[in-house]
């Protein structure tokens, strides 16, 4: 599902992007060239995207015992980086633009293929959101990022080259495209800060904590809990909690709970890893955790 979602990234990044490389170069649009730019970024990006989602789907081996999850999260980082650094050229080429003058023609044909380049990024940026939802794709959400930032792009272009055709006003075209740098690098702030996140291990979401909080309050014979740690690699959730049981259970039985308690966190949080360790009660200590389990039990 991710590869297909990716491959309809990619084919219409490619289609776009020579599209707008042909107009900028023909209308002389410096904010048609930083689109242009972006969207030779986004192209770069679909490409790293798509070899991460691989190399992050290849199962736990002897050397990555936790999996390879983690690439999807550095892909995600690698992304913002693209766009910061695509920001500083598109600042440049106004800055010049603005100081210099420049000539933009051809203002029709721009104007259409900017209409292309909206309507199409709209019809796949949602789809790759609800694809990366459903699979929990770092890679694919960013993706999914880059596209509607396209679409507001493109919009955005779009409007400064009717003003400039019906105004005659050359100067909007890099006003525009200094405004889109700023859009830019507030998009690549927000894509970067998520991915760092996942690479520094960051709990998972209040819902999964919550789910995972309710299944743990349904298990029969449950004392108490406590030490619950979260964290994602890739598109997984990892999870491992301690979990109090009677002083005189056997091993047998305490293994079986543990058991049960980690078949249905994973189920609960699919996909997930979930490890339970067992403590013996001890009434000399005093858990955290046991108002939290009478709660929920009480609900």
């Amino acid at each position: 599902m991710k590869r297909r979602a990716l491959l309809v990234s990619l084919s219409a990044n490619i289609s776009l992007t020579t599209l707008k490389v042909v107009a900028a170069v023909l209308t002389g649009s410096v904010s048609l060239l930083s689109e242009s730019v972006h969207s030779a970024t986004d192209v770069a990006v679909s490409f790293v995207t798509f070899f991460s989602v691989k190399a992050a789907s290849a199962p736990p081996d002897d050397e990555h015992p936790y999996g390879h999850g983690k690439i999807e999260s550095l892909a995600g980082f690698g992304e913002a980086i693209f766009l910061l650094l695509m920001v500083s050229y598109v600042f440049n080429e106004s800055v010049e633009r603005l100081i210099h003058g420049s000539k933009v023609q051809h203002l029709s044909m721009g104007i259409w293929i900017m209409a292309i380049s909206a309507v199409t990024s709209l019809c796949v940026g949602p789809y790759l959101r609800k694809v990366a939802e459903n699979t929990e794709s770092m890679a694919l959400k960013s993706n999914a990022k880059h596209q509607m930032i396209d679409f507001v792009t493109s919009t955005g272009v779009l409007i400064a080259l009717v003003i400039t055709k019906t105004t005659g006003w050359e100067k909007a075209d890099a006003w525009f495209a200094i405004g889109l740098g700023f859009w830019i690098a507030y998009s690549a702030f927000q894509i970067g800060r998520e991915s760092a996140q996942q690479l520094i291990d960051k709990r998972v979401s209040d819902d999964e904590i919550t789910a995972i909080h309710r299944v743990i309050s349904e298990t029969p014979d449950l004392i108490s809990y406590h030490r619950l740690r979260t964290r994602h690699s890739g598109h997984v959730h990892y999870i491992d909690v301690h979990a109090v049981v009677p002083n005189d259970w056997s091993v047998v039985r305490a293994h079986a709970l543990a058991d049960d308690l980690e078949e249905r966190i994973e189920l609960a949080l699919s996909p997930a890893h979930a490890v339970v360790h067992i403590d013996p009660y001890d009434p000399t200590k005093v858990d955290m955790e046991t108002p939290r389990l009478a709660a929920s039990r009480a609900r």
